[in-house]
């Protein structure tokens, strides 16, 4: 499981410095991508937990009473909501030298 509150990724959104981020693989572009990936990643890393704990109380006979007074599935939602976005995830990770990724086309050439 990811710990996503120990991240030091910002809730907000914040100018990035191009050149911090083209420093890693020396083409913002490429930066972009990788960032970008990892970021699918996480955000299905997120949503199959999210999921999981929700699967828990799920039920074969709900009443609309129960789906709107369980207050539990509530504050878990609320949690993953006010989570860093995963775009900011990935980018803190990647400039903290936390992503590693393969340039493939330049393995094959060595």
């Amino acid at each position: 499981m990811i710990n996503y509150k120990e991240s030091k990724a910002p809730d907000t959104t914040i100018t990035r410095n191009l050149s911090e981020i083209d420093n890693v693989t020396g083409n913002i572009y490429e930066s972009i991508v990788v960032v970008s990936k990892r970021a699918n990643q996480i955000s299905l890393k997120m949503k199959e937990e999210l999921n999981s704990k929700l699967a828990e109380f799920a039920t074969s006979s709900d009443n609309l009473d129960e789906v709107f007074e369980n207050r539990e599935q509530i504050e878990i939602s609320k949690f993953y909501e006010s989570l860093p976005k995963p775009n900011s995830l990935a980018m803190e990770e990647f400039l903290s030298d936390g992503t590693y990724f393969r340039q493939p086309d330049s393995e094959s050439e060595g």
